[in-house]
């Protein structure tokens, strides 16, 4: 086994729209434990599920699931690979907290479909002696030494973007190390972290930037982390602003992002665009 703590971060392999994008880490602990966060859309299970065996041999057990929000490209990994492969892995936890299906069925319709294919899925969850956890906010979670805990969980007080700002967020700490989670967290979300979360524990190495680095958390959120590096889960024609027409000539703002860490001075950046990546920590910064 490794000696060291690594994350996983996995590359998009869903290439059945020309504009996708996903979401899915792996963190493996220097005793073969195993923690998967998000996963991706549909058709990135092959490939997640092709990971995982790879990572650690036929059937396959993954300690701690996390599910940041009820969306697609976040969740449906897990959910195929428990209708296609149900016999050919387990988990420990499943560790989420979603909004109610009436409130997203009221504030963000199309999304709503993702907490009740959840709640259909949870029987089989349980069957294979998988524990299914509600995260609250202050919850800890330890594994072979790396640490999560809970900074913030849905509001249903909090409707404009209503799935993005249920994102879960969570800090990770391995190796003297820290990571901050954050999913699709938009702005609203992010300033009431700012407003309930001491400033100590947002303080961080490294920040998944939110919602795939555009149309996320404020400025002045990434200024409280102040990372040292940043994990962008964004394909290549979203880190480029481009539709179709050219660098930087769409409305997203990733771009824009992208100038702000570096005004800040974040020089490591990690993008699924490039492909599955592996980060060990300790990570050495030069």
């Amino acid at each position: 086994m490794s000696d060291t703590v690594r994350i996983h971060f996995l590359a998009q392999k869903c290439d059945h729209r020309p504009r996708t994008q996903m979401m899915s880490f792996l963190i493996t602990t220097p005793d073969g434990k195993v923690i998967a966060v998000d996963g991706g859309n549909k058709q990135d299970t092959e490939y997640f599920h092709g990971y995982i065996e790879a990572l650690l041999g036929p059937n396959p057990h993954i300690d701690f699931w996390f599910l940041t929000h009820p969306h697609d490209d976040h969740t449906d990994v897990l959910y195929e690979m428990l209708r296609r492969f149900p016999d050919d892995f387990t988990v420990g936890k499943l560790i989420y907290n979603f909004p109610p299906f009436e409130f997203l069925d009221q504030y963000e319709k199309s999304c709503a479909h993702t907490v009740s294919e959840l709640e259909e899925l949870i029987p089989l969850l349980r069957e294979k002696g998988t524990e299914i956890c509600i995260a609250e906010t202050g919850d800890i979670f330890e594994l072979d030494g790396v640490t999560f805990e809970i900074l913030r969980t849905h509001d249903t007080a909090i409707t404009p973007n209503a799935d993005n700002n249920s994102s879960m967020v969570f800090r990770m700490d391995a190796c003297g190390q820290s990571v901050l989670f954050t999913g699709d967290l938009g702005v609203e979300g992010g300033n009431q972290v700012l407003e309930t979360v001491a400033p100590e524990k947002l303080k961080v190495d490294f920040v998944q930037m939110a919602h795939h680095g555009q149309n996320g958390t404020a400025r002045s959120f990434y200024e409280a982390c102040q990372p040292r590096a940043c994990l962008w889960a964004t394909p290549k024609w979203l880190w480029n602003n481009d539709a179709g027409k050219g660098y930087n000539t769409h409305f997203w703002q990733t771009v824009i992002v992208r100038g702000w860490m570096e005004e800040m001075g974040v020089k490591h950046h990690f993008a699924n665009k490039d492909g599955t990546q592996i980060i060990p920590l300790p990570y050495h910064f030069n």
